[in-house]
């Protein structure tokens, strides 16, 4: 099902890292074996939707494309109800169990809208491949723009990767985007949620066990995203490798910061 899709193939590369990173990590083992799971489930949707999108072509508008992303969700549903954390599980069974498809239809738009009261993980979960195949596509989603947002789509920033650039004095930074999976750049010494630029006003903190992690904080917003060096370890993928350090993200919380846009875990 997979075979020939790049954007399946890119779920398939994240499964694979977070296979790597099971074994080895401290706390997180069971969250990594999970997001194997779902990105694999995500791939297969994906491969999906771009071969619908022969037959039926994806538009970029959900109010359109919705129900053949309703369609070709049970997979996926199912994957989270019998193996997600319980709060997930219970909302993948709720959704899965809807023969009409009009629950999960509603989330969606509520989700893409910026109307959702609560965060919805499950959503954001099932539009992220279709998100990602309209970026191969380059079909532009119809979404409201969003200040401080992915410039493509939208999406919330929800990890922020450094790596060493040509001609440039260090590593830059660049946000990753928790929808389309894209990228944009972001100076060094600036908050992703509220612009502070000022120095002492951004404290970075960093833990022993994890020397590529780091904490990027605001004193003026009490936000934070957390950043991934690529340049001490070249193979990382800073969604995934988020999920190894998840004691860095509860230590934060503990100190009154609050993530940007939670990771695949939630947290």
């Amino acid at each position: 099902m997979t075979a020939g899709s790049p954007v399946a193939a890119a779920f398939e590369r994240r499964a694979q890292r977070a296979d790597l990173l099971a074994p080895q990590a401290q706390t997180a083992g069971a969250v990594l074996v999970f997001a194997a799971g779902l990105y694999r489930a995500q791939a297969r949707l994906a491969a999906t939707l771009e071969a619908r999108h022969a037959r039926q072509p994806l538009t970029g508008r959900l109010d359109e494309d919705v129900t053949l992303l309703v369609e070709t969700s049970q997979e996926l549903l199912h994957f989270v109800a019998e193996n997600g954390p319980p709060g997930l599980a219970h909302a993948a069974r709720d959704r899965s169990t809807d023969e009409a498809g009009s629950t999960v239809g509603t989330d969606l738009a509520r989700f893409w809208d910026g109307r959702a009261a609560t965060p919805d993980y499950l959503s954001r979960a099932l539009l992220r491949p279709y998100v990602e195949v309209l970026a191969s596509l380059r079909i532009r989603p119809d979404r409201a723009p969003r200040q401080r947002h992915c410039p493509f789509c939208g999406g919330a920033p929800w990890i922020a990767a450094r790596r060493a650039v040509a001609e440039a004095d260090g590593a830059a930074r660049f946000l990753g985007c928790s929808l389309c999976g894209g990228e944009w750049p972001l100076a060094r010494v600036r908050c992703a949620s509220c612009e502070e630029e000022h120095p002492e006003r951004l404290p970075s903190f960093r833990s022993d066990p994890y020397p590529a992690v780091r904490i990027e904080a605001c004193e003026t917003c009490r936000r934070y995203v957390k950043s991934i060096d690529l340049t001490v370890d070249g193979n990382g993928i800073p969604e995934v490798d988020d999920l190894a350090s998840l004691g860095m993200d509860l230590w934060a919380a503990s100190q009154g910061f609050a993530r940007i846009e939670a990771g695949l875990a939630g947290i």
